[in-house]
């Protein structure tokens, strides 16, 4: 079986990016990261990808005039790689239906919340002003509603009273870099994918749906 061409797509440190790296590198992911493109020069995350001699590109959304114009730019990219898989790993660009339904059944993201809480920005302040006791991470399949399409697998951190938002994002980060690579991995293995049911896309896990929080081992 063919190794699965995976592009990451970034805005920053990528540290995310450097999981999912490891992961292949040690076997862990049936898989190559081929491609990392970023829409900001000069972030770390690149460094990353030329430290493990990966092709990078840096497309700036600064260079269009339109988000459909920097989408389409974005979609040819990924193209040229002949990617497999799509992973956003904290790009900070809310994409057009045009993108996702391109690349629709084949690209993941993660966010810092349980979903379907706390979609968007800020989200460990916003769970520690709400006072939730629980916080975490989602990966989810993307889809044209911003942080809405059907999730994979969560996992779940505390959060304490005396947390600042720096705490529980540093509690976040730790659990995104164990799931993120492990989804990925269920993809590239052919077993995970999207699904339409009763009107809903759904994601399946070895041909089971997953509810809407997700794989869950209980």
């Amino acid at each position: 079986m063919m190794s699965k061409r995976i592009v990451v797509l970034i805005s920053g440190n990528g540290s995310n990016l450097q999981a999912i790296i490891d992961a292949c590198e040690a076997k862990q992911i049936a898989g190559d990261v081929v491609g990392v493109i970023s829409n900001k020069a000069d972030v770390y995350g690149l460094e990353r990808a030329a430290n493990h001699n990966i092709e990078s590109a840096v497309i700036s959304h600064r260079d269009f005039e339109s988000r459909e114009a920097y989408d389409v730019e974005l979609a040819h990219a990924i193209d040229k790689f002949e990617a497999d898989l799509v992973v956003l790993a904290g790009f900070m660009r809310i994409l057009t239906p045009q993108f996702t339904e391109k690349f629709a059944g084949r690209m993941l993201n993660i966010h810092p919340s349980l979903l379907p809480k706390y979609q968007g920005l800020n989200t460990h302040q916003r769970a520690i002003d709400a006072g939730d006791t629980e916080h975490g991470v989602s990966v989810h399949f993307v889809t044209a509603e911003l942080d809405g399409g059907p999730v994979v697998l969560q996992a779940k951190v505390p959060v304490f009273p005396e947390d600042s938002a720096d705490d529980l994002a540093s509690r976040v980060h730790e659990q995104e870099h164990r799931i993120y690579p492990l989804v990925v991995n269920w993809f590239v293995d052919g077993r995970l994918s999207v699904a339409d049911h009763n009107g809903q896309q759904v994601a399946v896990l070895d041909n089971n749906i997953l509810g809407s929080a997700g794989y869950s081992p209980e």
